[in-house]
């Protein structure tokens, strides 16, 4: 049975909204196991977010419009950019009109403007946040392109689509550009996403956090919004590395039965990348802030050593 393509974009942009504060759960239940304390419920990212909605805002005297628009935009373009992504079909309208240029530029816009939020207030905190945060994304995001674009020279195409139905096809992953962008994106999604060594989503330590220091005065249904849009974008990076990297079960057509089986492989490959992510964050130590710019760098070069070996050995 077909599927219109409307409503496989609608299904997956409900996947992206529904399975991100679950997704969060499991690993912050994981991380419990691990330390031997007692896990959460995996229900506990949607009561946290209801109980949010529910309370009421409280602002700053001196808030303009940006504090105020900010989670709305936030929470708009991760949304839209988890239509973009290739979850569970390749067949999909809004990931066949942008590419990873796009992708790049949501997750941008959304962090320009949540520096701006932050130093709209005019607190220390906000301030040192936002000033920490663009120092990450100056090289983060030259680091996310580099990585995604020696994939890009394997398919000759900055289409994620295009990406995942090539590798899909049988080329090899073992390949040392693909094995070098692999290594860089995941010093990459644990910048982007605020894990440990880079960030302690856990923490409220003034002189160590980075995105919590841009979001602290926030309330009621924008903090919600924030905090969901913070899972969705965890999330996101763990769909963008599969789709990119191991794209193997995702759908290449629109019919109802490869789509619910590319939907329960994600599930699978979801759980385990959690586990993954939470060791890796178990064996590091948070590093220092100045550290980060050596950290991030190693991604850069890892990524330009992808390309060029692309060019020199493939």
């Amino acid at each position: 049975m077909k599927i219109h393509p409307f409503f496989l974009e609608m299904l997956q942009l409900v996947l992206v909204l529904a399975a991100a504060p679950l997704f969060a759960g499991w690993v912050k239940r994981v991380k419990c196991w691990t330390q031997g304390r007692t896990s959460p419920s995996l229900l506990q990212p949607y009561w946290d977010l209801r109980k949010l909605f529910s309370k009421d805002i409280v602002l700053a005297e001196n808030a303009s419009w940006i504090f105020r628009f900010t989670p709305y935009l936030v929470f708009g373009t991760t949304v839209l950019a988890g239509g973009i992504i290739p979850m569970i079909t390749t067949d999909l309208p809004l990931a066949l009109t942008a590419d990873v240029i796009a992708l790049v530029a949501l997750f941008t816009i959304a962090r320009f403007f949540t520096a701006l939020a932050g130093m709209d207030i005019g607190t220390a905190f906000g301030g040192m946040g936002s000033s920490r945060e663009m120092m990450i994304a100056s090289l983060s995001e030259p680091a996310m392109l580099m990585a995604i674009f020696a994939v890009s020279l394997a398919s000759k195409s900055t289409s994620l689509s295009t990406m995942a139905t090539v590798i899909s096809q049988g080329y090899s992953f073992l390949r040392p550009s693909l094995a070098f962008a692999f290594l860089a994106f995941v010093l990459i999604l644990l910048a982007e996403t605020g894990r440990v060594p880079v960030d302690n989503p856990a923490t409220h330590l003034e002189l160590t956090m980075i995105h919590e220091a841009m979001v602290l005065e926030y309330s009621g249904r924008h903090l919600a919004l924030v905090e969901w849009a913070k899972m969705m974008k965890l999330f996101l990076f763990m769909v963008l590395g599969i789709a990119v990297f191991a794209p193997w079960g995702i759908a290449r057509t629109d019919d109802l039965l490869p789509v619910v089986i590319a939907t329960v492989v994600l599930s699978g490959k979801l759980v385990l990348c959690g586990v993954v992510l939470v060791l890796i964050e178990t064996g590091l130590a948070k590093m220092r802030i100045f550290r980060v710019t050596e950290f991030l760098g190693t991604a850069f070069l890892l990524a330009t050593l992808g390309m060029l070996s692309f060019f020199i050995l493939e």
